[in-house]
């Protein structure tokens, strides 16, 4: 029985399907390959990555923020506070918690990482829409449908195609470590081998 899981969820990040704004493809290879070095160049500039995402996917923020910062020497924060939180939905709505803080903190040519499954949260789109008009550049990631809006407003945009919420932010958080590893030259493969 865990074994067929373990075979579904494979079969969900294999099947990733990138593409960037206009919706033109990229090969999933390259995609990860070119954001690990695109990250690493932000932080050099003095920039940094921001993580944001709702429930599950804020947790798979949180580990990678501490992840890419601690391990891979990458300036990354994920911008889902508490007290941040409270705060702006008291204020000005929770459709607005990660755009208000995008406005506060973001600077030109930062990297924003958008992780929703249903790919419909307001809050994230808002943020997304934030970050371009900063001039940040955006990675989305998304399951569930094909026609959620989240996965053509990145610059490039990851897509699973299953509506477990499971497979969608365990395969998102496989992903993400596998930028952070491969860029850092861990050959888990050989590894493992």
């Amino acid at each position: 029985m865990i074994e067929k899981y373990i075979r579904n969820l494979a079969q969900c990040v294999l099947g990733t399907v990138v593409t960037d704004r206009s919706g033109d493809r990229i090969d999933l290879d390259e995609a990860i390959r070119s954001a690990g070095i695109e990250m690493q160049n932000v932080h050099d500039s003095g920039g940094r990555v921001m993580f944001i995402g709702n429930g599950g996917s804020a947790g798979v923020c949180s580990h990678m923020a501490v992840d890419y910062s601690k391990n891979g020497g990458i300036r990354a924060t994920a911008l889902n506070d508490p007290s941040v939180l409270t705060c702006i939905s008291n204020d000005y709505g929770y459709e607005f918690v990660f755009s208000k803080q995008i406005e506060w903190h973001a600077r030109r040519g930062d990297i924003l990482v958008a992780i929703s499954s249903s790919g419909q949260s307001a809050n994230i789109l808002n943020a997304v829409e934030v970050a371009r008009d900063r001039g940040c550049k955006s990675y989305t990631l998304s399951g569930f449908s094909d026609q959620n809006p989240l996965r053509r407003l990145g610059d490039v945009n990851f897509f699973m195609s299953k509506s477990e919420y499971g497979f969608v932010e365990v395969g998102h958080l496989a992903l993400l470590h596998g930028i952070l590893d491969l860029h850092m030259g861990l050959d888990t493969v050989g590894k493992f081998a």
